[in-house]
Parts: C-alpha cells; sequence; structure tokens
C-alpha cells in the first residue's frame, strides 16, 4: 500500500511534463492521441456505469414497493438483471478500449 501511495505522490509532484495544459491533452496525460481517445471513452464508459448503477438502486425501490405484486416484483427483478448486465459490459468495454486503442496506436 505504501508502495501505492508513494508512486501517486511522485506523479502528483512530477514537474518534467511539459505538455500539462496544452490543447488537445485529456486529463494532463503526455498529449498524445492515445491517451485522449482512452482519456475520452473512459468517461464516456464512466458515465454509462454511473448511469446502470443508478437503474440498480431504481430497480430495488422498485422492488421494495412491489407489495408482493408478482408482476412488481418481476419487472423490478429484471430492472436490476439488465442494470447489472449493462454495468459488466461497460466494465469489459473499458478493458476492451485500452486494449484495443494502445495496440491500434502503439
Amino acid at each position: 500500500m505504501k508502495d501505492i501511495i508513494r508512486i501517486f505522490a511522485d506523479n502528483a509532484t512530477n514537474t518534467n511534463n511539459k505538455n500539462i495544459g496544452k490543447p488537445g491533452n485529456v486529463g494532463g496525460g503526455t498529449g498524445d492521441i492515445e491517451g485522449s481517445i482512452i482519456g475520452i471513452l473512459n468517461g464516456v464508459i464512466g458515465v454509462i456505469s454511473v448511469v446502470c448503477v443508478v437503474v440498480i438502486v431504481i430497480g430495488g425501490i422498485q422492488y421494495m414497493t412491489s407489495a408482493g405484486d408478482a408482476g412488481k416484483v418481476k419487472k423490478a427483478k429484471d430492472t436490476i438483471l439488465y442494470a447489472v448486465i449493462g454495468l459488466v459490459v461497460c466494465a469489459l468495454a473499458a478493458t476492451i478500449v485500452n486494449f484495443v486503442v494502445s495496440k491500434i496506436i502503439a
């Protein structure tokens, strides 16, 4: 754990990066196209992941307020199931995007 904190601290205090703040530089990276594409796509995937979590919460509320009605319970369970599937797809998409972009650009 100390090593991880040390790495973050070293990167935060690194003043050798001359590209920080330049146009086309997403998130203070190195300013290359690979970092920009990965940053944008990971941002989009992150927003979609947050939406999936919100839908899981909505499905949980629907389940709790169904009052035993079989139709409402099934709808709530389906909502939660589809949101979890969406969350898994988002996680896989992030992995695939990072891998593919790094192999294509590099």
